[in-house]
């Protein structure tokens, strides 16, 4: 199943004219560092969406080799936490209740999930997925979950009820499941990166739903992205210019659960506490030294209203671009 809209929310803007620029500045260092690279891309299916790696090097065999490497990485990361492939590693805990012996990746995402869950007092927690299934059938249904249901789902929503060691993963009743949809992504983008940068690679950008950016693009000019109007994604709302943090970005036009798609009340972003999705925000975007706590923080930060989102981004020591549901951007000042 192919998780649709996170592309269309914010992607690759090179030589974007439209929208306005939170960030600028000439980069002529850059484009002497970037002369002479030669540049590779790779496309591939994961998470149920497109991945998208492009990467410069003198070389044009290391790069090839770099990029061969990062895909395989991508795919070992995938086998432990998608949820969209029914033999990964997450599926099988969830269908046990348990899982021995747990890869390390999976092991840290997790545990860097129990970190951001208990600062954030549980606004992001990745034992919302009996929360995503109920709504998920009662969709499939014409309806909305009912109020027992919410309650049913949410009594099995706790993030302190999973156990989590090098040795053993444990689910504390029956009946709960974990998504890592709103961390995996992230922290595969940071695996890349490192991976890319052990390898020699000074100059990339990585799209792995979240993004990655290594040095300057081929213009020499710093990466790009253009933020999309979540109601309408031809219409640039920003230009976002990355300085080497990576950005993430959750937006209520990804998946909605009502029968007008026009209705952006209920969609994938559910609020732990309550069972529905948070009503103030439509986009955010989020900029961090670590695309993995980037990634968490979307959801933590959609929790409230615009005002809300920046003060807990300073202090989280990141930056936010939010969109409120009439389609007033705001920035943190660290964008420009």
């Amino acid at each position: 199943m192919k998780r649709p809209g996170r592309r269309q929310c914010l992607h690759w803007a090179l030589g974007l004219a439209s929208g306005a620029a939170l960030a600028s500045g000439a980069a002529s260092a850059g484009a002497l560092a970037t002369r002479g690279l030669v540049w590779r891309e790779r496309a591939l299916l994961g998470f149920g969406t497109t991945l998208w790696l492009r990467a410069g090097h003198a070389d044009g065999e290391h790069v090839d080799q770099a990029l061969d490497e990062a895909v395989a990485l991508l795919r070992h990361i995938e086998q432990q936490m998608s949820l969209f492939d029914p033999n990964s590693a997450l599926q099988r805990l969830n269908h046990d209740g348990v899982l021995a012996h747990p890869d390390p990746d999976l092991v840290a995402v997790l545990q860097l999930a129990h970190q951001v869950s208990a600062r954030s007092g549980g606004a992001f927690d990745v034992t919302v997925q009996p929360l995503w299934a109920a709504w998920r059938r009662a969709q499939a249904e014409g309806r909305k979950p009912t109020p027992a249901e919410l309650h049913a789902a949410r009594a099995l929503v706790n993030w302190r009820a999973v156990a989590v060691s090098a040795s053993e993963l444990r689910l504390g009743r029956p009946g709960m499941a974990l998504t890592l949809n709103g961390i995996a992504q992230g922290y595969a983008a940071e695996r890349t990166r490192a991976l890319l940068r052990a390898r020699g690679i000074h100059a990339a950008l990585l799209d792995t739903g979240e993004w990655a950016p290594i040095g300057q693009a081929p213009d020499g000019q710093p990466w790009r992205l253009g933020l999309a109007n979540p109601r309408d994604s031809a219409q640039v709302l920003a230009r976002l210019q990355a300085d080497g943090r990576g950005v993430a970005v959750s937006s209520d036009a990804e998946l909605r659960f009502g029968p007008d798609p026009a209705d952006d009340r209920d969609h994938h972003i559910l609020d732990p506490h309550t069972g529905h999705s948070p009503p103030y925000l439509s986009a955010v975007v989020v900029a961090a030294r670590s695309t993995t706590l980037a990634d968490a923080l979307t959801k933590v930060l959609f929790m409230g209203t615009a005002s809300q989102a920046l003060a807990l981004a300073r202090g989280w020591g990141v930056d936010v671009v939010v969109v409120d549901k009439a389609g007033r951007l705001q920035a943190s000042a660290g964008w420009g």
